[in-house]
């Protein structure tokens, strides 16, 4: 059921999720009974050693996964028994992902990468070249719009990468340690881009990171170990 979100409802708001997956013979609960609640602008870092829990709270988070039990509420929407081509709708509508490795399309140009969600949404040429034009803007890459991916430096494709996930304007912005491949000057320059960002927007984001520099500017820190969150 897609329902009003509330001016003090949360963006991400799940309720005793759990998840479990079986190796061989053995059960291994990846996510137990988790509560979590992101607020619109909400910067909120999650920690854990490998293992942890970190990537399957944010596949369920993203819609990429489902839960085996409890209740994710994604901007209003409760998201259990969506079938899949709604859930697909809703994570392309309502979600941007940035990726440790960029995932940026190496034949298209730095506009055509941060072009390609509006296109898929149907949004027209004119007002894509626009909004396109403008992010890059704010994320510093005006000059570089014509540039292939494997012309830029690591923070610039980051960068990019973020851009192309914020142009829609989702509700949500997952983030899978966006600075491990980046030295401390430019992960701190990229941490800034996406947090001005996302509280400007009123963007919920839900990192997943080992990165104290990163943590140290999240509005909250989630810890999980063993898929409980501590």
């Amino acid at each position: 059921m897609n329902t009003a979100l509330r001016d003090n409802a949360p963006v991400v708001a799940m309720r005793g999720v759990s998840k479990s997956y079986r190796l061989g013979a053995v059960l291994v609960s990846a996510l137990h009974a988790a509560d979590v609640a992101v607020s619109r602008g909400e910067m909120v870092a999650l920690t854990g050693p490998s293992g942890s829990g970190k990537s399957t709270l944010l596949h369920i988070a993203g819609l990429i996964d489902t839960a085996d039990s409890g209740n994710y509420l994604l901007a209003g929407t409760a998201t259990t028994q969506l079938d899949e081509a709604r859930r697909t709708q809703l994570r392309r509508n309502a979600i941007g992902f940035i990726f440790q490795s960029f995932n940026l399309v190496p034949v298209m140009t730095v506009a055509e990468n941060v072009e390609y969600p509006l296109f898929l949404d149907g949004i027209s040429s004119s007002e894509a070249r626009e909004r396109v034009a403008a992010m890059l803007a704010r994320v510093g890459l005006a000059d570089r719009a014509k540039h292939r991916p494997d012309e830029l430096s690591g923070g610039q494709r980051q960068r990019v990468a973020i851009a192309r996930a914020l142009v829609k304007q989702p509700r949500l912005l997952i983030a899978d340690e966006p600075t491990a491949n980046l030295d401390s000057h430019t992960a701190d320059e990229v941490i800034a881009v996406i947090r001005e960002l996302c509280h400007e927007a009123g963007t919920a984001c839900l990192i997943a990171t080992h990165d104290a520099r990163l943590t140290a500017h999240c509005d909250r820190v989630l810890a999980l170990r063993d898929g409980v969150l501590q």
